[in-house]
This record gives C-alpha cells, sequence and structure tokens, in this order.
C-alpha cells in the first residue's frame, strides 16, 4: 500500500483525462485492504447547502463534489472536535463526519462558520488494489493533506496549492495546458 495513507492529498497528472477526476485534488480519508475513500476538494457543485438539506434552508455555504459514488449523500469535514462529536480524526486537526444534527444547530446558532466546515455531495471511491493500480500508472502525485487545502477559501486554486506545496519538477505541471494537442 506504499505511502497511500488516510490524511494524504491525490493530485490528478495533468493530463489525466478521466472527466470525473481531471485536474482533481482529492483528500484521502480511508485506504484500507478493501477499498480507499476520498473528497474531491476543488470541485463547487452548482448548489448550496441550504438547497441540499432541509434544515439548513437559507444557509449558503458551498457544496462540493466529492466524487461520482453515492451522489445522493452528503458528507462533511471539519476542524471543530471540541463541537461536533463522532468525528474521525483523519490528520493533523481534519476530521470526517460526524454528529449532523450538531452541525445543523450550530450553523442555525451561527456557532459554525464556513471557515471550518466543507460539505460534499458523494464521494471518491476505490476496490480493493484499484488506488494502488492507479498509482503505479501514474495517474495521482501524493503530498500531505493539510488544512490550508482542505479549508482553501477558493476552490480554483487548490489544484495549483497543491501541486506547489509539492515542488521541485510538480510545479513546473501548473502551467501545462489540460489538452498539450492544442499548445
Amino acid at each position: 500500500m506504499g505511502d497511500i495513507l488516510p490524511g494524504k492529498i491525490l493530485i490528478a497528472d495533468p493530463f489525466l483525462k478521466d472527466p470525473n477526476f481531471m485536474r482533481s485534488v482529492i483528500f484521502l480519508c480511508e485506504h484500507q485492504p478493501e477499498g480507499s475513500l476520498g473528497f474531491v476538494l476543488n470541485r463547487a457543485y452548482p448548489h448550496v447547502i441550504g438547497d441540499l438539506i432541509s434544515d439548513l434552508e437559507g444557509c449558503k455555504f458551498q457544496v462540493n463534489y466529492g466524487g461520482p459514488v453515492q451522489p445522493d449523500t452528503v458528507h462533511f469535514l471539519h476542524r471543530c472536535p471540541g463541537l461536533i462529536t463522532g468525528g474521525i480524526e483523519v490528520t493533523d486537526g481534519i476530521y470526517w463526519g460526524g454528529e449532523f444534527a450538531e452541525v445543523v444547530h450550530l450553523i442555525k446558532q451561527n456557532k459554525l462558520s464556513y471557515t471550518n466546515i466543507r460539505f460534499y455531495i458523494g464521494y471518491s471511491g476505490w476496490s480493493d488494489g484499484q488506488l494502488d493500480n492507479e498509482m503505479e500508472q501514474k495517474s495521482w502525485v501524493i503530498t500531505e493533506g493539510n488544512k490550508h487545502l482542505v479549508f482553501h477559501r477558493n476552490t480554483d486554486l487548490i489544484w495549483k496549492e497543491a501541486l506547489k506545496q509539492k515542488g521541485g519538477e510538480y510545479e513546473q505541471l501548473i502551467n501545462y495546458p489540460i489538452d498539450p494537442q492544442l499548445n
């Protein structure tokens, strides 16, 4: 399983053509022998959380497209373990899930801001050995997950920021066109 671990960031290779993952940055929450799970950090969904959850009607927190699996489910990452119980610490103060009723209450009471939580519709999943195979094919570049990338204010900048964080030759990839044949 190499260095694929929960809390890592998977950066799509600039030439990856899969429309689900082109120029995606995925925060990996789980990597087990039976499969892996994560959330796309940099693909905004066209609705806010208040459009999806009736208890949060009027709330304008952005929702991201977490991935193509179970697009009828809502998930969240946060950095408020003292406010939201039941979350799993993935890495360095970044928590996955928890008591959703508490999240709703905190938002309604203006005690939880968008700077501390991210919502995702669906998730990215890989079956047994699938992610390892994709790594062998060099579909993904791995870097460390951190609050800066997971809770970035501008989803459009996350792919570039993740490559900058990786540094070296990867920084040059930032300027590659999506289709080099058009260059």
